[in-house]
Formats: C-alpha cells, structure tokens, sequence
C-alpha cells in the first residue's frame, strides 16, 4: 500500500518528465562514451595492427600492403634474428632500462622522504629549482653532456672520464632527467603517511632509513611501481642519447632502436623484418604493463586526488 502511493506521488512531481530526459542524457553520455573509447581505441591500437600487416607480408611486398598483408611470410619473426642481432640491442635496453630504474627509486625514495616528510632551510625554493629540470628537454644539455662523458672536462687538473660506448654513458643522462618526476610522485606519497607510524617504528628502534624501506615504502607501493614502471618505459625507449654516446654496434652497449635503424641500408630498407622486431621488442613493455596497470593507475589517482 505504502509503495503504491510513493509510487503515485512520484508519477504526480514527475509532471515535466524529469525521469525521461535523465533517462535520454544517460543514453546519450553512454553512446558518446563508447563512440569516444572506440576512436582512442582505433588511434592507439592501428599502427601496431598495421606493424602485424608489414610483419606477414612477403619481402618486397610490403609497400603494396593494404590493411591486408600481401601473401603471408610469418618467417619474417625469425629472419628479423638472423640479419641482424637483434636480441643483443634488447638485452642491452632491458640492463640499461633496469639499472636506470633501480638507480632511480633509490634516490628517488631518499629525496622523496626528505623532502615529504621533513622540514629544512630552503626546502620549498630547492624542491622547485629540482622540479625545474623536468621542463627542459632532454636536447638542452647535449654539448654540456657530451663534453662531460668523453673525458673532456678538466677541473683542477682532474678529467671527467670517457664513458663513450659504455652503459654509464646513456644510463646517467637517462638517471639524471627521469628522477625530478619521480621524486615529485613520491614526495606526494611519503607525505600522506601518518607520522604515527614512522613513529611507532623509530620507537622500536629503527633508523629513518629503516623506516622508510619497512613502513613507507611498502605503504607507498602504488607510487613506487608507477615511478618505477614509467622509467623502465622511458629508459628502453631512449634513442636521443644513444644516439650521441655510442656507435651502434651491440657490442658497444646500443639500445633496441639501433637494432631496428639496422634494416635499414643504403639501397633497401627490409619494412617487413623493421616491424617483425618492432612487435618483438615492444612484449617486454607491454608484459610489465600489463601486470603492474592497477598499481600504476592507483598511483597515478592517488596522486592526483590526494596531493
């Protein structure tokens, strides 16, 4: 009975169909949703469904591919391995991308906790000048870099070592412009703990190192896998310093985009092999990915949302 007249009463306000038009928006915003998701779908995901066209095309064909390959030549897969070593230039990548992130969260996690959870002389003004190195692209420092990492600055009377061909050479500039926004994400996360649990820990007898990797960190996960996975991706795609700071043989420690200018020669360019190892060299970023998403966009959320 009672619901019968709620029901009744609802009907009686209701005179402007109010249900109606939220009923039609809700449809709208749905439609528009899908719409939307399928283009950023589309955009994102052709040119890696194009790089499988090229990949199954037969050799020299591949110009005449469409959104079809012409012929199927699944051996490209193979043949990308026997012209050129190709799994040599992504092991490098992946030991430079790797060291690069380790040396990151490192220093990262110390500069976050100084500057999340103390307070010193000049601390606002130093975080922003820290800050401040995000926004000058990588380009700015090419001559100051290079002079610097092939032995050719002398200060009282000391000579910077020659890096050149050497991991050090790409994996330090990499370090160098991947830790201001690394420190910035965990600044915001180390200053959201509650002091009583640092406390509790430093009562028991922990150091504020010790702290910070038993009760932080873990606590901060979220931060920490996106800081961490953001500069894997950053440091095994790198090419602009690799470029400048090796010659591009895999014995001289060249990353994975060396590996694919290797196709390419002065009178042919093998397309089909070039996106044969394209898809070969982008699983590794793909798998960390995949299996890191949910903390990578709880990372990013909390973040945002919180700091």
């Amino acid at each position: 009975m009672e619901a019968d007249t709620t029901e009744r009463r609802s009907d009686r306000f209701d005179v402007f169909g109010i249900r109606e038009r939220l009923a039609a928006s809700d449809s709208l915003f749905q439609y528009l949703f899908y719409l939307t998701t399928g283009l950023i779908l589309l955009v994102a995901l052709f040119p890696f469904y194009y790089l499988v066209v090229l990949a199954l095309s037969e050799p020299g064909s591949t110009t005449q591919a469409t959104l079809l390959p012409v012929g199927f030549a699944p051996s490209s897969f193979v043949t990308a391995f026997q012209v050129v070593p190709f799994h040599q230039y992504m092991l490098n990548s992946l030991i430079i991308a790797t060291a690069v992130t380790l040396f990151v969260l490192v220093f990262a996690s110390l500069a976050g906790y100084t500057f999340g959870r103390m307070e010193f002389r000049g601390k606002r003004p130093l975080f922003l000048l820290l800050i401040s190195v995000s926004y000058f692209p990588g380009a700015t420092f090419i001559v100051g870099m290079f002079k610097l990492l092939t032995g050719n600055v002398t200060v009282l009377g000391v000579s910077s070592p020659n890096l050149f061909n050497t991991p050090a050479a790409v994996g330090l500039p990499l370090t160098a412009l991947s830790l201001p926004f690394a420190i910035l994400l965990l600044t915001t996360f180390f200053g959201q703990i509650p002091d009583g649990l640092e406390d509790a820990a430093r009562v028991t007898g922990s150091t504020r190192l010790g702290a910070l990797y038993r009760v932080i960190a873990p606590l901060s996960a979220p931060g920490l896998v996106t800081a961490g996975v953001l500069t894997f991706i950053t440091a095994y795609n790198e090419f602009f310093f690799s470029k400048l700071m090796t010659t591009g043989s895999p014995e001289n420690w060249s990353p994975i985009v060396w590996g694919l200018l290797r196709y390419q020669t002065e009178v042919s360019v093998r397309y089909d092999l070039m996106a044969a190892a394209s898809l070969i060299g982008v699983l590794p970023v793909a798998l960390l990915v995949l299996v890191a998403q949910r903390k990578i966009v709880s990372g990013l959320t909390s973040g945002s949302i919180k700091g």
